[in-house]
């Protein structure tokens, strides 16, 4: 496709989106439930005008969502938001209004039917709950469209929390049959929280472990976090304490730092022997956490809110990389412990990353954190159980060991044969640990014919055996297959001038970043061959192929490698080819794709990530 073919569809696509959603939102006879986020208009407030003046402003004045969510960040700036409701019923439509983010301060809502006011009305978590015309979580407004009619909704919005305004029009029985199953995942999550917290409780009283405190200090304080921030601590806790309903966040948000640094550092045992850096470093998070909880106490809740993010963002980190240390490092409870923050963490990011806007609002991201967070919290509890269960068979093996000294002083007359007994057992334990090391031994051989010295990845005999495998099984279930053939720019003039050395030291830097981004376990990387890398991506569509090659492209120009006193910047050519097989044997199609993408990359200009696509065209998505 010639090039200015090309932009004239990307500005299609742009524009596209927002020529569709140019209308009002319509409310039909088969209407139940209305997304309103991507038919409303929004104006920025200046000076401090009436709802007159805003009725009057020009259309010109207002701007477009023209998304599926109304998130406009974190900032001190008052809002104005505009919805028209057009009803083509013939009779009358009793609707809610429901404004899924119950942690904004002050919400004005006015109802414009036939060019005049006809109500307004006053939310928001810094009024009594028990103001609220619905008692919901969320902010529920009955909306009554009167018929054949078009009614315009107004709503003021000042608040200290991220500015998202996620808008549902409801038929009133609708919005009582999905609020079952919203309460129903409330609790049943809440159910396994609480469960989890007995349990752990019970068994701290009996083995007076701190470790087993600690994890309940920390599953209390995360689902009384979301509880605040959902809205549910506010509907049943403390409904009438409106400053108390934004602190809590920054409270138990820090609680859960906290106490999860504290659990950490015990259970996995970060100590200052075995780790010292380590463990000054999560004493130190602690200590932010903690003092961060106390501020806020006091503190108000616009001050606080984006250090507490901070500290919470780099406190799952932390105790993510303490647990990938001490997996390392061979420690049993750290597999448990690494799976359930992983699945917390993700869970925390993409929640973060919607108040930021980096994602959009919606089911998923408003619940990943309390479903990773359940998932963590049980895979936790299961990891303190096997703890308890191990360390009472240490001690139940040191009484029977005690227990046999015993007898063997007591009955001198069985010497000789609990000696010969002794031995035998002996023998038997060390040729079963010669067993496990023969058998350790080989893996390792296994692992070391399979891997490139240089690099630590694969090699290209593993790959091709992987290459093949994959492209069998990706035919036989119809799954895409993506493959990145990834080359360092100017490699043999940069190996001319600064010397093999400095050239592997490039290979293995460029080896690292491709690993920090191929992290799937069923992902594959391998070095191919001198400056050539590749990476398998099973079932993984183009655009998921692309954002991986992306950032390894992009992360690498952007590191400095340094060479004696120079900072130089390297960088690399990525082809990129996703497509599902046609045929059993088609590794050799694959990998032609994806070199044709690569040698089009280079072609035209080096530094960019080309992918040739489904049709066989090769198309130049990222390029610097």
């Amino acid at each position: 496709m010639p090039r200015p073919d090309v932009f004239f569809v990307l500005l299609l696509c742009l524009l596209a989106p927002s020529l569709v959603l140019a209308g009002p939102a319509e409310w039909g006879s088969y209407s139940k439930r209305l997304e309103l986020s991507r038919f409303v208009d929004y104006w920025q407030e200046a000076g401090s005008p009436s709802i007159r003046d805003v009725r009057q402003l020009p259309d010109e004045a207002w701007t477009r969502n023209g998304s599926d969510s109304v998130s406009l960040g974190y900032g001190a700036s008052v809002y104005w938001f505009r919805v028209t409701l057009v009803n083509v019923l013939p009779s009358e439509a009793s609707n809610f209004l429901e404004i899924g983010y119950p942690v904004l301060d002050h919400i004005e809502v006015y109802r414009e039917l036939d060019g005049e006011l006809v109500e307004s009305l006053s939310l928001g978590d810094k009024r009594p709950f028990y103001d609220r015309p619905i008692h919901h979580r969320n902010f529920v407004v009955p909306l009554p469209l009167p018929p054949v009619s078009d009614t315009i909704v107004y709503l003021r919005v000042d608040t200290t929390s991220s500015m998202q305004l996620p808008m549902i029009l409801w038929d009133q029985d609708a919005f009582y049959a999905a609020e079952q199953a919203r309460s129903l995942f409330e609790g049943i999550y809440y159910g396994i929280v609480l469960v989890m917290i007995l349990y752990n409780l019970f068994v701290f009283m009996a083995v007076g472990e701190r470790s087993f405190l600690f994890y309940v200090g920390y599953i209390a304080a995360m689902p009384l976090f979301l509880a605040s921030l959902h809205g549910v601590a506010f509907q049943y806790l403390w409904p009438e304490a409106t400053w108390w309903n934004d602190q809590a966040i920054i409270v138990f948000l820090n609680l859960v730092v906290l106490f999860g640094g504290a659990f950490s550092i015990r259970f996995i045992r970060v100590t200052r022997q075995n780790h010292p850096l380590l463990n000054r470093w999560t004493w130190a998070m602690i200590m932010a956490a903690g003092g961060l909880a106390l501020a806020g106490l006091v503190v108000p809740y616009r001050l606080m809110i984006l250090p507490t993010i901070l500290v919470a963002f780099v406190g799952c980190s932390t105790m993510l990389m303490l647990s990938v240390v001490r997996w390392i490092r061979q420690d049993p409870a750290a597999r448990y412990y690494t799976v359930a923050w992983v699945f917390m963490l993700f869970g925390g990011i993409v929640l973060a990353m919607s108040k930021f806007t980096m994602l959009p609002r919606n089911l998923l991201t408003e619940n990943a954190t309390q479903v990773g967070s359940a998932l963590g919290v049980i895979l936790l509890s299961i990891a303190l159980a096997d703890r308890l269960n191990r360390e009472k068979k240490r001690t139940f093996s040191a009484q029977q060991k005690l227990l046999r000294e015993e007898r063997k002083a007591r009955l001198a007359q069985e010497k000789s044969l609990r000696v010969q007994q002794e031995a035998n057992a002996l023998l038997e334990q060390r040729v079963q640990e010669r067993t496990r090391d023969l058998e350790a031994l080989n893996q390792q051989l296994l692992e070391l014919s399979a891997t490139d010295p240089m690099t630590g990845l694969k090699n290209r005999g593993h790959f091709d055996q992987a290459f093949q495998s994959e492209t069998v099984h990706a035919y036989r279930f119809g799954e895409t297959l993506s493959l990145l053939v990834v080359d360092i720019d100017h490699f043999k003039s940069f190996n001319d001038r600064y010397g093999h050395l400095v050239g592997d030291d490039c290979l293995k830097m460029v080896a690292d970043f491709i690993k920090r981004h191929v992290t799937r376990p069923q992902d594959l990387a391998a070095r191919y061959g001198g400056e050539e890398f590749v990476v398998l991506l099973p079932d993984t569509p183009e655009a998921g192929a692309l954002r991986v090659a992306e950032r390894i492209r992009g992360d690498i120009q952007k590191t400095a490698f340094r060479v004696s006193d120079q900072v130089l910047h390297l960088t690399v050519s990525i082809g990129v080819c996703s497509r599902a097989p046609d045929q059993a044997d088609a590794t050799k199609i694959l990998f032609a794709c994806a070199d044709e993408a690569l040698y089009r990359a280079k072609a035209e200009g080096r530094n960019r990530v080309v992918v040739n696509s489904q049709a066989g065209q090769s198309e130049a998505l990222c390029q610097v």
